[in-house]
């Protein structure tokens, strides 16, 4: 009988143990012949799989330098423990997942020891500093990557690296629960309703909901009164209450289990970006995407960011078929007229539907699900079949 095969995980963030967890039961799923043990740091989605994490992943969920500086000491020693934990048990492959500021410096540790790591969700070389590719190829051995033009980037600093497909399609985005949702919460079914979706991140809400919160204001005294939704996390639903309590007819939802029920209710949707726009489109919310960094920030961004787009639909497809308004154009005064044209019948046209269908086709390789392309990739590593 052969040895259990030993995959080790690092996850370091709540997206990161919803991949790693997805990724688990790819694995288990392809090796039913085969015990398969796992090991690392994981959230509870992990610890659900089968992973025991050497320590609470919440550890290394920091955002903003701020929260971060305290904890260096800390986090610096839990990357030595991490990479101490791996050298001692040897493991057939190592899948760091997202998180780089963590994961490639326990990488770097590993460097000599013969132990193959996989990375899983390519950082955006494409947008910004692609050089870094060349860093990333000296520490790790293949890269699995969620979109469909990000392969080369690597392959051309000398790293091995598959397109395994955005793990957004997994995610349930198309399966809500309109009616559900309207009935819970009182919202008649010929009742409007805009969806406000302005970050997961206090920093970001801070700098995008008054602009949101006027936009809306402005775009209800043209077509007259709507229900607003704003989903949010469980950690920041009392700030954002208390920076909606001026805004009319509004409803704060901090239930992830009611996330997707509420974008099937959804007329319209105003949108910071990020992977919030591909849920978006998956539930055919006709949508805009906002976003604004500080001053200093947007000026050094302006000069390093190299894509067009911010919305992965509109990169993909090479036009703006989801309009965008981004630092100096992201004014109640710009985004008002097209929430207004969101919200008229039929804005979901069929030629603008079959845009995001093309875009999201083009996010998955293959008929299987995106986690199970990953797992054949991190499984042929870890049996020495690919780089």
């Amino acid at each position: 009988m052969s040895e259990p095969l030993h995959i080790y995980l690092i996850a370091g963030e709540p997206s990161g143990d919803v991949l790693g967890m997805r990724l688990m039961e790819g694995i288990k799923s392809l090796c039913r012949d085969r015990d398969v043990v796992f090991s690392g740091v994981g959230g509870p989605l992990m610890a659900g799989s089968g992973l025991k994490s050497l320590f609470p992943m919440e550890e290394l969920t920091v955002m903003g330098l701020a929260e971060v500086l305290p904890r260096i000491p800390k986090i610096l020693g839990r990357i030595r423990e991490t990479a101490d934990d791996i050298a001692a048990k040897r493991p057939d492959v190592v899948v760091t997942i997202d998180a780089p500021d963590f994961c490639f410096r326990v990488s770097k540790r590993l460097r000599g020891t013969g132990i193959r790591v996989v990375h899983y969700v390519a950082p955006s070389v494409w947008a910004w500093r692609p050089g870094r590719a060349k860093k990333i190829a000296a520490l790790v051995d293949h890269v699995m990557c969620l979109l469909p033009f990000e392969p080369p980037y690597f392959e051309r600093a000398g790293v091995a690296a598959t397109f395994v497909g955005h793990s957004i399609l997994e995610s349930g985005a198309d399966k809500g629960d309109r009616q559900a949702f309207r009935e819970r919460h009182g919202i008649g079914a010929d009742e409007r309703m805009i969806l406000a979706l302005p970050g997961s991140r206090m920093s970001e809400i801070s700098r995008l909901i008054d602009v949101f919160g006027e936009t809306i204001r402005r775009t209800t005294a043209i077509v007259g009164p709507c229900r607003v939704v704003v989903p949010t996390l469980p950690g920041i639903s009392g700030q954002v209450r208390i920076r909606t309590s001026d805004w009319d007819n509004t409803l704060i939802v901090d239930d992830a289990a009611q996330k997707y029920d509420a974008f099937a209710a959804a007329d319209a949707a105003i949108a910071a970006s990020g992977t919030v726009s591909l849920e978006l489109a998956m539930a055919g919310v006709p949508s805009l995407i906002a976003y604004r960094l500080s001053p200093l920030t947007g000026f050094i961004a302006k000069r390093l960011i190299r894509v067009k787009y911010a919305s992965i639909v509109n990169l993909i497809l090479d036009r703006p078929a989801i309009p965008e308004f981004l630092q100096e154009n992201c004014t109640p005064e710009a985004m008002t007229p097209a929430l207004v044209d969101l919200l008229r019948p039929g804005a979901n046209s069929p030629a603008q539907t079959a845009d995001i269908e093309k875009a999201l086709a083009a996010l998955k390789p293959s008929d299987e699900l995106p986690s199970v392309t990953a797992a054949r990739v991190v499984l042929g590593v870890a049996e020495g079949q690919t780089a």
